[in-house]
């Protein structure tokens, strides 16, 4: 039996201080307004700041999902197709922080790493 591979599978891996210490803030921050909270709570650590501009963005674009609801019919299709895969964004990014990865999401990534704050 080797024991060198049992022991390193037992052997906890250490977690960046940064992802660490803005974990909380970069998950509560895919949670609709709460986006506001890692942008201004934790501006000096990245991993929050990261996660915290793309869960601004999806936090846009369901507020104006929400405004279309004033189209009969079409705009509550829309806003419903937008609620689910915005929730399906939302649970994925909080997924990606909880196990310490910087996740960049198809399209928000892209107009998420252009907001200066």
């Amino acid at each position: 039996m080797d024991t060198s591979t049992k022991q390193d599978s037992e052997v906890p891996k250490t977690v960046d201080p940064v992802i660490a210490e803005g974990k909380f803030f970069a998950a509560i921050g895919y949670l609709s307004i709460l986006c506001f909270v890692p942008l201004f709570l934790k501006r000096d650590n990245k991993f929050a700041q990261f996660h915290g501009r793309q869960a601004l963005i999806i936090f846009l674009l369901e507020v104006a999902a929400a405004l279309l609801t004033v189209v009969p019919v079409v705009g509550e299709v829309v806003f419903r197709l937008a609620w689910l895969a915005f929730g399906i964004f939302s649970l994925a990014g909080i997924v990606k922080v909880l196990i310490n990865e910087y996740w960049e999401m198809p399209v928000i990534y892209q107009i998420a790493r252009k907001v200066t704050l």
